[in-house]
């Protein structure tokens, strides 16, 4: 049985530093939006990581588009742009601030790749494994009655010797449920 139904958000930006910032924010956002808390962090950095290789080295123009597909037990965040060449990984460790970035994506993702585009672009992407939800404890059934029992020695009452007016049990509905006819204000016309 399928229990999620496949979630999906695409965002077209300029990949210029603000705008970064901006997508940032609106992943978290939408992880938040889908419950996927755990994932915020990690999904924030691998799309920053990507947006800011599409600013520094994507020609002609810095036109991009993210998307994140949520499906089942994973999360997919893809950058696309216009630039056919492909990204190379350099090495984390190397004194070059280039091409660290996709070593980043590559040590924080379960899975990463680029594909070439049929219209000379490229799509870069990563997956996040979504953590399995714990199951949560069953509820109790909720009562659409509430007991109320008087006690007339506590209120002040001497108490009744007749059986029939005992302390006993009264049901009230909550107000929630009790049916009411519709009240209907005369608008002038």
């Amino acid at each position: 049985m399928i229990s999620r139904v496949n979630k999906h958000c695409t965002v077209e930006l300029q990949a210029l530093p603000p705008r970064i910032g901006q997508v940032r924010r609106i992943v978290s956002a939408q992880l938040r939006y889908w419950h996927l808390d755990p994932l915020i962090d990690l999904a924030a950095l691998g799309v920053t990581e990507l947006l800011t290789n599409v600013h520094q080295h994507a020609e002609p123009d810095k036109r991009c588009t993210v998307e994140i597909d949520f499906m089942l037990d994973r999360l997919t965040v893809s950058v696309r742009d216009h630039d056919p060449r492909l990204p190379t990984v350099g090495d984390a460790a190397a004194d070059s601030t280039h091409g660290r970035g996709l070593a980043l994506v590559a040590a924080l993702s379960s899975s990463w790749g680029v594909r070439e585009r049929h219209d000379g672009g490229k799509v870069v992407w990563f997956t996040l494994s979504v953590p399995q939800a714990t199951p949560a404890a069953p509820r109790a059934a909720r009562s659409t009655e509430t007991a109320v029992t008087f006690d007339r020695p506590a209120l002040g009452l001497p108490p009744l010797d007749e059986p029939a007016f005992r302390s006993a049990p009264v049901r009230l509905r909550p107000a929630a449920l009790q049916t009411r006819s519709p009240v209907r204000a005369a608008v002038p016309g």
